[in-house]
């Protein structure tokens, strides 16, 4: 949290330094260096940020803080100039973006790292029970293609060499699937011909969208030519999503689907 803020603040300080700057020596505008600082940043900052890309929520809130900057300090600057008080509604405008800015980064550190230790003891005394509590967001990432391009390029590689191949997979379960219970799952590999794919690694993963531990790793073993069968027990009732990775030699295939459990 303390590194998303502190690029924030420190930004933001600058920004308003360099404005005060420009206004004092070169005898500007407080409206035209603001102007010339918004241009400076968005120069300056866009290009970084895509050689090293953060995020598309952290970018947005760094640039919308740092062009706030420069707005707020063409304004107080300018009122500084004239002799003459800010008025109510510029001012609260100002404050209401800036908590909103401040707002949105707490959140996105706090859903990426979890609370920090003190103001977690702070907000939830430990309990007599002693019991682990996580402050993070759990939720399933199955592939996150945003924070690397490369990644993303590569996977879209494999999409072509992928249908390319035209290998011919069939999945699914042998028998209805009940929460607590292990049902049968076969998969089914052909080649495009409609010859059985054999010698292959076939591994899955049933990912719960809610939380990621109760996610499911299992590995299918080939029980005829081309036809993989694993025993699959699911713990909880609902919606559950599909990895499955088919692997024989440098050929890789991957099958993405998803699947309702029964409760008992």
């Amino acid at each position: 949290m303390s590194d998303l803020l502190f690029s924030l603040a420190l930004g933001a300080g600058l920004i308003g330094l360099a404005n005060f700057g420009l206004v004092r020596f070169t005898h500007w505008g407080a409206k035209r260096a603001a102007m010339v600082m918004a241009l400076v940043t968005v120069a300056l900052y866009v290009p970084y940020s895509i050689i090293f890309w953060p995020g598309g929520d952290v970018f947005a809130i760094h640039l919308g803080i740092y062009l706030l900057a420069s707005l707020a300090s063409g304004m107080l600057l300018g009122v500084r100039s004239a002799g003459q008080g800010l008025h109510w509604g510029p001012a609260a405008l100002i404050g209401f973006f800036i908590f909103v800015m401040i707002s949105g980064a707490v959140f996105i550190s706090v859903a990426e790292r979890g609370l920090d230790p003190t103001l977690w003891g702070w907000l939830f005394p430990e309990s007599s029970e002693q019991r682990v509590v996580s402050s993070k967001f759990p939720g399933v990432i199955a592939r996150d293609f945003h924070k690397k391009e490369s990644l993303y390029n590569q996977y879209l590689q494999q999409v072509e060499h992928q249908r390319q191949r035209g290998w011919q997979v069939n999945k699914g379960w042998l028998s209805e699937p009940i929460a607590g219970q292990s049902t049968g799952f076969r998969v089914t590999v052909q080649t495009r011909e409609g010859d059985p794919v054999s010698g292959a690694t076939v591994v899955g993963r049933f990912l719960r969208p809610s939380t990621s531990t109760l996610d499911i790793d299992f590995k299918l073993t080939e029980v005829a030519p081309g036809r993989y069968e694993a025993e699959v027990r699911l713990p909880v009732p609902g919606h559950w999503d599909l990895m499955l990775q088919i692997r024989k030699g440098e050929d890789l295939h991957e099958i993405q689907a998803n699947t309702q459990v029964r409760d008992r």
